[in-house]
């Protein structure tokens, strides 16, 4: 299984695929794709999904420059070490316990 340590190598390797659905999700909420990678390089898996398909994939936790919490989904390729953002999105505190768990 990956972890997020592979996520952030690909990010630094520039070997990111950005799914439809997360750059529509990306301007609903307001993020840049920079950010996105920065709250990454900072952040925690907090929910893994190795069952996925096409690939394993993995929720993130972390903050954007200024602090704000965001949340985003990466597939990870074992065969070519490049990530897929799945979704990514500002996570709602009604939802989410310090936005690490599910309520």
């Amino acid at each position: 299984m990956f972890g997020i340590a592979d996520i952030i190598k690909a990010i630094t390797e520039n070997k990111i695929k950005i799914s439809d659905h997360a750059d529509e999700e990306a301007e609903a909420d307001e993020l840049k794709f920079d950010e996105v990678y920065y709250s990454v390089l900072q952040g925690e898996v907090i929910e893994s999904y190795p069952d996925d398909k096409p690939y394993p994939s993995c929720l993130i936790f972390g903050r954007s420059f200024i602090g704000d919490p965001i949340h985003s989904v990466w597939g990870y390729n074992e065969k070519t070490k490049w990530v897929v953002i799945i979704t990514v999105y500002r996570p709602d505190t009604e939802q989410w316990i310090d936005f690490r768990k599910r309520r």
